[in-house]
């Protein structure tokens, strides 16, 4: 029986939104100063990176790094200084915990994740760059390491295939995974979460400060219109887990409890990744994908001062 690809991700819709990454590329995040943690510039003393340049010696820096042909020619002790290596490409991050396996207008938040995810990986495969994901939550615990061409974005789309399918009614905390995620993540590259935001704990907002300080850091929200507003009155069925549960939304104060419960956790996880100078990006399980992304990219070719 062919799967429905409202509610099942599948490899078909993964290709399919491949057109829609033409011409575009991630644009610069501008991080704060804050979340910078010292400036964007990053030099580093030490060994397998690339020398970038001598300076005069000043009080702390490491002897083993003098540059004697230099002190020698002009009598002052210079020092090197090293550039880290960086290597440029992308990590996503997605969450496969059970609610993201829900969804009341077009698709379920976990296919339009997947789709999200796809759209980016295109992009960065047509800029040039690398591309890997981590999968978290579901019981999916794996990673597809970054690599560059067709051949590594595809890696990427079966792993967001296969994860799908594989995932259970096991949750993980956001916090465990960028944990895992710290293994994976290379100097200049960029992380991408896409998430409902619902997997945020409290450990997960010093790591997140520590990654922005590090690397361009973005979180795509993915919701459902009725984690926006909750239905019109009446009395609706959910399953979830095997389980079926009637919510009655005649009564009020449920209708309001709903609205403050979803609001309150997606203004702390946008206000939280706003103050570390994240990029957030909202998409609803019904929005056109390429119009929701726009945020995270800008016209090939574009000057920098136009880029969002």
């Amino acid at each position: 029986m062919p799967s429905n690809p409202a509610i099942q991700v599948t490899l078909e819709e993964l290709l399919a939104v491949a057109p829609l990454a033409r011409g575009a590329a991630l644009a610069e995040v501008r991080r704060s100063a804050a979340a910078r943690g010292g400036g964007h510039a990053s030099r580093w003393r030490g060994r397998g990176v690339d020398f970038r340049e001598s300076r005069v010696y000043q009080v702390g820096d490491d002897i083993r790094h003098m540059d004697w042909r230099v002190t020698a020619r002009s009598g002052t002790p210079h020092t090197k200084l090293f550039e880290e290596e960086r290597e440029h490409g992308l990590l996503l991050m997605l969450d496969f915990n059970p609610g993201m396996r829900f969804g009341t207008r077009e698709r379920f938040k976990s296919v339009q994740a997947a789709r999200a995810a796809a759209l980016l990986a295109w992009i960065v495969t047509d800029s040039g760059d690398r591309v890997g994901v981590l999968g978290f939550g579901g019981g999916i615990r794996d990673e597809v390491k970054p690599a560059g061409g067709r051949r590594g974005c595809l890696r990427v789309l079966r792993a967001l295939r296969d994860w799908d399918a594989a995932a259970i009614a096991q949750t993980e905390s956001l916090s465990s995974a960028l944990e895992r995620a710290r293994r994976l993540l290379r100097p200049g590259m960029r992380l991408v979460i896409v998430s409902d935001g619902f997997s945020a704990d409290a450990a997960a907002w010093p790591m997140l400060g520590r990654f922005a300080a590090r690397h361009e850091l973005g979180c795509l929200m993915v919701g459902d219109a009725i984690e926006y507003a909750p239905p019109p009155p009446g009395r609706y069925a959910l399953s979830f887990g095997g389980s079926r549960q009637v919510l009655d939304f005649t009564d009020r104060g449920l209708r309001a409890a709903w609205s403050r419960h979803f609001g309150a956790l997606r203004d702390e996880m946008r206000a939280g990744l706003t103050r570390i100078g994240a990029r957030v990006v909202e998409l609803a399980t019904d929005g056109d994908l390429r119009r929701a992304i726009l945020p995270f990219t800008a016209r090939t070719g574009a000057p920098k001062d136009s880029q969002a």
